[in-house]
């Protein structure tokens, strides 16, 4: 069950235009009913909408994860390390949080990352391939890369690597060819709705997890969801009426710990297009009132997961993690019919995979830079349209922008970058504008669809970096730090072909260079204190 708490229940109006239309559709949503978000989404709606009945039909995998689960205690495989993009890898991240167990993700192409999660020994691991489409090329370089290690180590790589995706998909059909154990998802669930297929199930199983638990929660919550006034109903009219675009969303101390994390890429990635949407703010804390704010002077808001603070947020969603999973894709689903937009779709995250595509093509599996730095010192350089004689000019130039929000895209290690995540806030206090952060180039298949489909008021900061070790992609003419820069740059071309305000900051030395940037933003909040 999912139960809200909180002051904006009192906003509420069970008589609203969308309050009225979402009641009288819930039991429509809970037949599948394909023509819920107009005629131009229809055909996409119609083979995506299995995830309503998840929570039952997921059970039939049951006995094929106990039998992969049995496999892996046979191999004394204890170490489980997951390589996926988006929705297979956000939400076997959630569940392995919230039940306290240790998965290594590797949803990354940086090459110090990607070594620094390859263990010393392989004869204890197992590693998981997600990919729906089978042609994922962040999972297809890792899964070549694996079957190598395997081979290296005199593994047979068969024991080692388990594949999910769907069913005749370019990577099902090489895997099974390969003798390779392979897990079929639903195919009618898209990649973000797929928290309770075998994306998520597959990688809990072997950690341990009870899945049938995750199940059950599900299932009863969803029994509620067709009821007059129910919580999806509540939550989704209130995220249309009060929300104009940005709405903070804090786990900290919650029993449900990243959840924020996959309610992003499942909000965003689903809204974020045909230049409307809403963009969900992750926030380390509730007082981080300006990141919740708006541009447009509504009042701040933040969502919660911890009832007994519920005074710290506008409203609590309290439940376990399974229940929390449907609950939120019923909530995305109407929220789109009230948008009037389809929540199926994900247009602009195919542009990227092309300009990135384009980019390895044109540099013949080389990275080249392809245009002077406006400025650079020892320990990075700047990329810009406008000139500058100094990191703290040209940060300070970029803030003063116009727009409805920031984001930061770090394309580097988030295991051991992770002191650039300050500056998250001090933009925020920099400029009271709401600042997300996004890890590249997994944002990419979350936020980066609302950067380029929502509403066109952004202001893009990336951040990317030297490596201090490089990785060769077995089978292609380049390497993962080529593939990194080939998928920042290209997305930043698109960002950049949209005339939204964009910086790129290249990091010579990491440490150093965000030491710089936090310097300079520091100095900046302070400034503006005085």
């Amino acid at each position: 069950m999912i139960t809200l708490v909180g002051e904006w229940l009192e906003k509420y109006n069970a008589d609203s235009k969308c309050a009225k239309d979402l009641n009288a559709i819930s039991l429509r949503l809970a037949d599948k009913d394909a023509s819920l978000w107009g005629s131009s989404a229809e055909n996409e709606a119609m083979v995506r909408l299995n995830w309503i009945d998840l929570p039952a039909t997921s059970r039939d995998l049951l006995p094929e994860l106990d039998a992969l689960s049995a496999h892996a205690r046979s191999k004394d495989l204890t170490k489980v390390i997951l390589c996926g993009m988006g929705g297979s890898s956000l939400a076997p991240e959630v569940i392995a949080k919230t039940y306290g167990k240790e998965l290594t993700v590797l949803d990354t192409t940086d090459p110090d990352q990607i070594l620094a999660g390859i263990p010393q020994s392989l004869a204890n691991t197992v590693v998981v391939v997600g990919s729906k489409s089978g042609s994922t090329i962040e999972t297809a370089s890792h899964l070549a890369l694996f079957a190598k290690l395997f081979q290296e180590a005199n593994l047979d790589y068969r024991d080692h690597l388990v594949i999910v995706t769907d069913p005749n998909s370019p990577l099902d059909k090489s895997a099974r060819e390969t003798g390779l154990r392979v897990i079929n998802a639903d195919p009618n669930v898209g990649g973000r709705y797929s928290a309770l297929t075998a994306f998520g199930l597959t990688p809990a199983a072997l950690l341990g997890v009870d899945v049938s638990v995750l199940l059950d929660d599900a299932d009863e919550a969803r029994k509620t969801f067709t009821d007059q006034n129910s919580p999806v109903i509540k939550m989704a009219t209130l995220l249309f009426e009060q929300v104009e675009q940005c709405v903070a969303f804090c786990d900290t101390d919650s029993k449900v710990p990243g959840i924020s994390d996959w309610i992003e890429q499942l909000v965003a990635e689903s809204t974020g297009k045909e230049n409307k949407g809403r963009l969900p703010v992750v926030v380390t804390s509730p007082i981080s009132a300006s990141a919740a704010s708006t541009a447009s002077s509504k009042p701040s808001a933040v969502v919660g997961f911890r009832p007994a603070n519920a005074s710290d947020f506008a409203i609590v969603a309290d439940g376990p993690l399974g229940a929390q999973f449907i609950f939120w894709e019923w909530v995305t689903a109407l929220l789109s019919r009230a948008l009037q937009i389809d929540p199926f779709n994900q247009p602009n995250v195919t542009e990227a995979k092309e300009r990135t595509s384009k980019l390895i093509i044109d540099w013949d599996g080389d990275y080249k830079v392809q245009e002077n730095p406006a400025f650079e010192d020892g320990d990075l350089a700047i990329f810009a349209d406008a000139a500058a004689s100094s990191l703290k000019q040209s940060l300070g130039h970029f803030l003063s922008q116009s727009n409805g929000y920031y984001a930061i895209m770090a394309f580097l290690n988030r295991n051991a970058d992770t002191q650039i995540l300050a500056a998250r806030d001090l933009i925020s206090r920099a400029t009271d504008q709401p600042t997300t952060f996004g890890w590249g180039p997994r944002f990419l298949h979350s936020t980066g669809q609302f950067h380029k489909g929502g509403q066109q008021n952004g202001a893009f900061l990336q951040i990317t970096g030297d490596n201090l070790n490089d990785l060769e992609i077995p089978g292609k003419n380049f390497t993962f730090h080529t593939l990194l820069m080939a998928q920042a740059l290209g997305d930043g071309q698109a960002l950049r072909s949209r005339g939204l305000p964009f910086l790129q900051i290249h990091l010579k030395d990491r440490t150093n260079g965000i030491e710089k940037i936090i310097a300079v933003l520091q100095e900046i909040v302070s400034s503006k204190k005085n």
